[in-house]
């Protein structure tokens, strides 16, 4: 396939609306391998006669992979790609495709979202038919293994995918992963510090090995072994608090009840009694559905930029009682969220972006919280302690004192600030 100047594309290529940095960009030398093995593997594709390939692509988050390879359709005078599915966790990663394509000029790919008419959150509209699947390998096996096993259920019984990652992030855990719905699983030579792994010949659902692997659910990898269900007692201060907590993959910290989260739940009977409230980041919904239940007027946004967290917060809610008070929401740092519109927000902010430890998203978050919190609202925040965020959100939000603190983690209580007179 003629891949029309792919590092031209690259260098075009924003990372906006994510937070950017020296040390962050908008591709690496795994998406640049994966295009040379995807290009090989639709010429291949093309000689055995296939006009449609059935092409799909996961994981792109700014668009370093779809764009040249649709640059390379016949508008652009390579080899036909008639269609083009791509599935994004992130809707940073929706924004940032459509920027980018919208500025180079560049059409062609169906975006697949989670609408639930699937039983699985990767169902047959994203999957069904392809012959051939780009993936960029997630940090979380557990993720990883959810879709391996909707490749293997819901694609052409003759797909190949194609899996990149840079070397440093890889495991033989991986390896493993696929192997368990792909009866071959191999690895490419590393090339500029990346490498690509190739699955193919999917195994029938009842060959799939059983056994548990570190981040995934219990028992057999079949199509019903997400979303995750772990039970959980014995939570906030004094032990009353008990809840099931429902995770798709790619959610952060699966099934189980993260230790910030822990912590900040010891708090939720000094937090005040509102009407209006929000989970910001709320990954399984934990958060959200205790503080629903705890405050029976309340009705609470779980907001995240997580596709998946998205839709295993609303199975957590539902599960307790309180679906009909617990709106999940999928959404980048608030966005659409009426300016002053929430009396109380609870945040436990992500360090991370991507691979890299980064202050940025958390910043970013503490900005759309003190947008949308009235004037006198609180915002209700567990840190990691030496990240020191007291100051970032006296600066943005309002005036914060320490409520909590163990050997880990701050828990923060920040008042809006008002509103300048006119």
């Amino acid at each position: 396939m003629n891949l029309v100047n792919p590092e031209a594309i690259h260098r075009a290529l924003s990372r906006w609306p994510e937070v950017d940095a020296e040390n962050l960009q908008a591709y690496d030398a795994a998406d640049r391998l994966l295009l040379e093995h995807a290009s090989r593997r639709l010429d291949r594709l093309a000689a055995e006669g296939l006009s449609d390939p059935g092409l799909v692509v996961i994981g792109d988050r700014y668009g370093a992979i779809t764009l040249p390879l649709l640059a390379g359709s016949p508008e652009g005078g390579g080899a036909p790609v008639s269609t083009l599915r791509i599935w994004q966790d992130l809707a940073t990663g929706e924004a940032a495709l459509d920027a980018n394509a919208a500025r180079l000029g560049i059409s062609g790919f169906t975006r697949i979202r989670d609408d639930e008419t699937s039983a699985g959150l990767y169902g047959p509209a994203l999957l069904a038919g392809a012959r051939l699947v780009l993936l960029r390998l997630p940090k979380n096996l557990a993720e990883l293994a959810e879709l391996s096993e909707a490749i293997a259920e819901h694609a052409h019984p003759e797909v190949v995918v194609l899996a990149a990652g840079m070397v440093k992030h890889m495991t033989r855990s991986m390896n493993e992963v696929l192997g368990a719905d792909f009866g071959s699983v191999t690895a490419s030579l590393a090339k500029g510090k990346a490498r690509v792994l190739t699955a193919s010949s999917p195994r029938p659902q009842e060959d799939t090995p059983g056994g548990q692997l570190a981040g995934t659910p219990a028992g057999g990898r079949s199509s019903q072994s997400f979303p995750a269900r772990e039970r959980h007692t014995g939570l906030g201060r004094d032990g009353d608090l008990e809840i099931e907590v429902y995770a798709h993959g790619a959610v952060f910290a699966g099934a189980k009840v993260d230790i910030g989260t822990r912590f900040l739940l010891d708090f939720l009977p000094r937090m005040p009694k509102v009407r209006t409230a929000i989970d910001l980041g709320c990954g399984s919904g934990v958060l959200a559905t205790l503080l629903a239940a705890s405050q029976p007027e309340v009705r609470v946004a779980a907001c995240d930029v997580s596709a998946a967290a998205v839709r295993s917060a609303r199975l957590t809610a539902e599960a307790h009682g309180v679906g009909d008070r617990v709106l999940a929401v999928h959404a980048d740092a608030l966005e659409g969220f009426p300016p002053a519109s929430a009396e109380l927000i609870l945040l436990n902010p992500p360090f991370h972006l991507g691979h890299s430890v980064h202050a940025g998203a958390a910043i970013k978050l503490f900005r759309a919280a003190a947008e949308v919190l009235a004037p006198g609202g609180e915002l209700w925040t567990v840190w990691n302690s030496h990240l020191g965020y007291l100051p970032a959100l006296e600066k943005f939000v309002g005036a914060t004192e320490i409520v909590g603190r163990n050997s880990k983690f701050t828990v923060t209580r920040t008042r809006r600030r008002a509103a300048k007179p006119a």
